[in-house]
């Protein structure tokens, strides 16, 4: 993690008091699941000290694991024995003084005088109790500690890297409507889409092609194709010159083959879609430098995370459905 992420998202928080009553938000009471969350996590904030981003971060993070995980308030939650405490008899609804006879860390937000690991309010309230006394006043000691806390909560070592950067990307646009798509060359570019995902490859050994190849004039401009931040940038002997980005659904893009990095693309850059990052080339099969092997194209990749494995899926689909929706400006 990188040094004095959790100084300065302990220093992003807003510590004006606000009433416990602000968390009672229902989702069928709001117009915008999106104003829903943010009030939530917005009031969290006040009466926790532990940042919106970051409480925002957790949230998608455990999101991105669970398919379902969309269509509720709050997806993140305490797993049971951390909630209800070790040896609870019941890992349902209790009052605090229960959960604390057993060691839980379950907490009542609405008033209601029960803490329900089924309440969305409840849940996130005491993930955010639970962050904040792990994390104490930051420093070195506490981004250990937020590490720590993550894996407990999500149960996935990778969360610790990804999180606070996920905290980075809410805090630069400062909202939660973060999944726009686009195409990943500019309108008007000329290309040939070659839907090759899983064809045989064989230089550096027999494998399948994790992607589809966009043949395009060299130095044709390469773009995000949504909000992320760059996670890798530099050579890869099989894809050349490449940029890894990760989006806030847990979806790695893969771009590779460039001929070059639009300036300031560098390791932990945030970007929306749109964004250029680099310049379709032929880099690539070979020691740094290798160049013209093939003609020039753009290979894009796409991976899915899933807190267990990272596995490639074919991208065709999605550009296809991004492109159409750039046409008609459509937002997603």
């Amino acid at each position: 993690m990188a040094a004095g992420i959790v100084v300065a998202l302990l220093g992003s928080a807003s510590f004006g008091a606000q009433p416990a009553g602000a968390l009672d938000v229902r989702a069928q009471d709001a117009g915008d699941v999106y104003e829903a969350r943010m009030e939530l996590y917005v009031a969290a904030e006040a009466m926790t000290h532990v940042p919106w981003t970051l409480l925002a971060a957790v949230d998608q993070y455990a999101r991105s694991l669970r398919r379902e995980g969309e269509k509720e308030l709050v997806a993140v939650r305490l797993p049971p024995p951390l909630f209800s405490g070790v040896g609870n008899p019941s890992f349902g609804s209790a009052d605090e003084a229960t959960i604390d006879f057993f060691g839980g860390k379950g907490r009542d937000a609405n008033g209601d005088g029960f803490a329900d690991p089924d309440d969305p309010m409840d849940r996130l309230f005491s993930v955010a109790t639970f962050l904040r006394e792990r994390m104490g006043e930051g420093g070195p000691e506490g981004e250990d500690a937020l590490c720590s806390a993550l894996e407990e909560i999500l149960g996935d070592g990778r969360a610790c890297d990804v999180v606070p950067n996920f905290a980075r990307i809410y805090a630069t646009f400062g909202r939660l409507d973060l999944h726009r798509h686009v195409f990943v060359l500019p309108p008007g570019s000329r290309y040939t889409l070659q839907a090759n995902f899983g064809a045989p490859r064989h230089f550096g050994g027999r494998r399948i092609h994790e992607g589809v190849d966009i043949f395009a004039p060299y130095g044709t401009s390469v773009r995000a194709a949504t909000y992320g931040y760059v996670e890798v940038v530099g050579w890869n002997r099989l894809g050349g010159w490449r940029v890894g980005i990760r989006d806030l659904q847990n979806f790695y893009h893969y771009y590779a083959h460039l001929s070059g990095f639009a300036k300031g693309i560098e390791v932990g850059k945030i970007v929306a879609p749109g964004d250029v990052i680099g310049y379709v080339g032929s880099s690539g099969y070979g020691p740094p430098g290798t160049q013209g092997k093939f003609p020039p194209h753009l290979h894009y990749g796409l991976y899915r995370w899933n807190g267990r494995v990272e596995y490639a899926v074919d991208p065709a689909p999605h550009l296809r459905m991004w492109l159409r929706e750039e046409k008609k400006g459509k937002t997603r």
